[in-house]
């Protein structure tokens, strides 16, 4: 005779109600199956427009293809040629710049006008859709209205200012010209989502800081910006991302010069593809510049991780 403590698995598990009857396991393979049916066009779309051309670009930079000819492997030729260039080291130092001097400052402004609309401040509603609308528009078309706005002769600033300044020829000039109008362009953006970060804050919070004597700049450094954490970092991600692909603007201020001080990673990729019709190599400095947006995506997330909270009712 069996003790009680000694009941087999199965009615042990049937006293806590988890057996689970064979018409509960058809009714959660189908509730599971119309799952993945519902995500299958998503995944299709992942897989197709995302992966595969992954994949495609990775196996291009182990080829010798000229768009003409038959693509023939060349194994880690691509790598050692880009690697050992000059033009393709330039075009990473121009980049990096490019994103040290646009990500503070768009992030600032955006986070600066943010707050002053999130104040019900009159005129408000307008200058939100005035922020934006640079951002919705085709970046080329932008880029070609700045482009005249710059002209040396006839160019809108040049005319306001009374004198001849080379905006987009001028080496020293150029690279700030081209961060201002992405500047310009995107900080519509970044003001967009940290207005939405700063009205999803709990009015009662606000009210506690204020109730313990913190005036408005203490109560937005030690209350607004902690819990803008979560938001900042999707907006730091998506900003660092999208510049470091920066062309459009590139292409139609100044096409890389002068002498290379706006050549960027993204342009030359084009250059080297559709000018030199080379794109083994223009698929390796795409992979590396893959590897690098993976790299401070990682680090950002590792920094953001143990000092964001999610949770703020």
């Amino acid at each position: 005779m069996r003790s009680s403590s000694t009941t087999d698995p199965p009615t042990q598990r049937a006293a806590r109600g988890q057996v689970r009857r064979p018409g509960q396991r058809r009714a959660r393979r189908a509730t599971t199956l119309t799952g993945y049916a519902f995500l299958a066009p998503s995944l299709f779309g992942v897989g197709f427009f995302l992966l595969l051309p992954v994949l495609i670009v990775v196996w291009l930079s182990f080829q010798s293809w000229d768009l003409i000819s038959p693509a023939r492997f060349v194994g880690l030729e691509n790598y050692r040629a880009v690697l050992s260039d000059g033009v393709f080291g330039n075009s990473l130092l121009v980049t990096l710049l490019f994103v040290a001097i646009v990500i503070p400052v768009q992030t600032s402004l955006g986070l600066f006008a943010a707050t002053l609309l999130t104040r019900g401040l009159p005129g408000s509603g307008f200058f939100r859709v005035v922020f934006v609308l640079p951002w919705i528009c085709a970046p080329l078309a932008l880029g070609v209205v700045w482009k005249w706005i710059f002209a040396p002769t006839d160019g809108a600033l040049n005319t306001l200012l009374g004198q001849r300044v080379e905006w987009l020829s001028d080496p020293r000039l150029a690279l700030p010209a081209v961060c201002a109008v992405v500047i310009w362009t995107n900080v519509g953006y970044v003001t967009l989502f940290f207005m939405a970060g700063l009205q999803n804050i709990p009015e009662h919070l606000l009210e506690a800081g204020t109730l313990d004597g913190a005036g408005p700049v203490a109560l937005f450094w030690h209350v607004k910006l902690p819990l803008l954490r979560p938001t900042m970092f999707f907006v730091l991600v998506t900003s660092v991302i999208s510049t470091f692909q920066i062309f459009d603007q590139v292409y139609a201020l100044t096409g890389g010069g002068p002498q290379g001080r706006t050549d960027v990673v993204a342009a030359r990729i084009y250059y080297e593809a559709f000018e030199s019709f080379s794109f083994g190599r223009a698929s390796v400095m795409a992979v590396i510049l893959l590897v690098i947006l993976v790299t401070i995506t990682l680090v950002q997330q590792q920094y953001f991780r143990r000092r964001t909270t999610y949770e703020m009712d």
